[in-house]
């Protein structure tokens, strides 16, 4: 069984995460609601032009006041987020982006939980 070659726009998705990181780990971006944001992943559409950025906050305790403030703050930084990112990944039309709070690390926390409770255990004693 021959192995599948990542889709083009799986390929671009990589890169974009890669150079997003970069950009904001260098400090690229003068925001203080940012300074703790982190790319997570990153889904573009077939045809790349459209980008969903999901991040999350280094932070061990976010409420819902953070993850907007972040948020906020991303997509006031959208276009300039395309302008510095477009020479670097040197494609014919720069993505639209859209930012979404990644929820899989909370979803994994609930089922460890709900797990827990089953077995009658305090899901805090494990950290």
């Amino acid at each position: 069984m021959q192995k599948q070659k990542p889709k083009r726009a799986d390929r671009v998705a990589e890169r974009l995460k890669s150079e997003l990181m970069d950009f904001l780990l260098r400090g690229g971006l003068r925001e203080p609601a940012l300074t703790s944001v982190y790319i997570s992943g990153v889904k573009l559409t077939n045809d790349l032009r459209h980008a969903r950025i999901y991040f999350r906050l280094t932070q061990p305790e976010v409420d819902d006041k953070d993850r907007n403030a972040a948020r906020s703050a991303l997509e006031r930084a959208s276009g300039y987020l395309r302008r510095e990112l477009g020479p670097r990944l040197q494609l014919k039309y720069m993505p639209d982006f859209t930012f979404f709070w990644d929820e899989g690390m909370d979803r994994a926390a609930r089922v460890d939980a709900v797990i827990a409770e089953i077995h009658g255990e305090d899901p805090e004693d494990d950290r």
